[in-house]
């Protein structure tokens, strides 16, 4: 990947980069969804298949995405970005229950890394946001049939448009392979004359935090299944300025007093979602909120 963004798009400007990076969640994650196992069970067959070390964290945890984002990003906007300045969330939090929902409503998740260029708004001035989440993924994007330990990465450039690079992801001869290909290419710059690595470190563009940052997101929540709730929960989300775009009663509550209720936004952002998750824990109506996750690639 960064051999295209060195050379096939060095006359272009990245706008987006959104892949799955990481083989080994990605292998987790599609055996969730293929199979109805735990995230337990899937990684006890990830690691059984030498995918995940017998520390797992670098991968579940989600740092080697964002080392490979903060990578991704350098070259594609040729600013350095700190590892540090990459935000960051694993799967370990991803459950099964998501995971059919999630099936269910013509989605897969997956663990992305997210590089975009962001302009000068009313907000704020211009810069780099480098992001690592699990989020929903509509079945029909070119990532959700991504399965396996592979890997790809789709990138929105200004003058080629849409571009998808597709590739194994993990396991031991696939990243010896990689790592011979880039000594090989680096031995061949050095002896014609180049620098063994490129340097594109030329913008001082800003990372930018998580504030700058709107996205979609489904709740799901159980609650008391009682006239008025739902517009005591449609209030809450009002008053946080976040606007809801669905709501679907997914199942039946755990009991004939509850409620499961699947609450889809619109475009929100972390910290007025933030605002929406702590006053629905603390409503009285609401007996838990199940889980929230993002929505990309809609």
């Amino acid at each position: 990947m960064i051999r295209p963004l060195r050379e096939s798009l060095a006359g272009d400007r990245v706008k987006r980069i959104m892949g799955i990076v990481n083989g080994s969640t990605n292998y987790i994650l599609d055996r969730m969804d293929k199979s109805g196992i735990t995230l337990e069970a899937a990684m006890k067959e990830a690691t059984e298949l030498g995918y995940l070390e017998a520390d797992p964290s670098l991968d579940v945890d989600g740092y080697d995405a964002a080392q490979k984002a903060a990578i991704l990003a350098s070259r594609a906007f040729h600013t350095e970005v700190p590892l540090e300045k990459v935000y960051r969330e694993g799967i370990t939090g991803v459950s099964a229950e998501q995971i059919a929902a999630a099936k269910r409503d013509g989605f897969v998740i997956k663990l992305l890394a997210i590089c975009e260029f962001i302009d000068a708004d009313e907000s704020g001035p211009e810069g780099v946001s480098v992001r690592v989440y699990p989020a929903l993924v509509p079945r029909s994007h070119p990532l959700a049939s991504v399965d396996g330990a592979y890997n790809a990465v789709f990138v929105e450039a200004e003058a080629a448009g849409r571009l998808m690079f597709y590739g194994s992801g993990a396991g031991g001869t696939q990243t010896a392979s990689a790592i011979l290909g880039d000594v090989v290419s680096a031995a061949k710059r050095h002896v014609a004359g180049g620098p063994g690595l490129a340097d594109s470190i030329h913008a001082n563009f800003d990372v930018l935090d998580m504030s700058r940052i709107k996205t979609r997101y489904v709740i799901q929540l159980e609650v008391k299944d009682q006239p008025g709730v739902l517009a005591k929960i449609a209030s809450l989300f009002s008053e946080h300025g976040v606007s809801i775009e669905t709501v679907e009663q997914a199942v039946l509550g755990r009991n004939l007093q509850t409620a499961s209720l699947e609450i889809g936004t619109h475009l929100a952002s972390d910290a007025a979602l933030a605002g929406v998750v702590k006053a629905l824990k603390s409503n009285d109506a609401v007996q838990a909120v199940s889980s929230f996750i993002r929505v990309e690639g809609l």
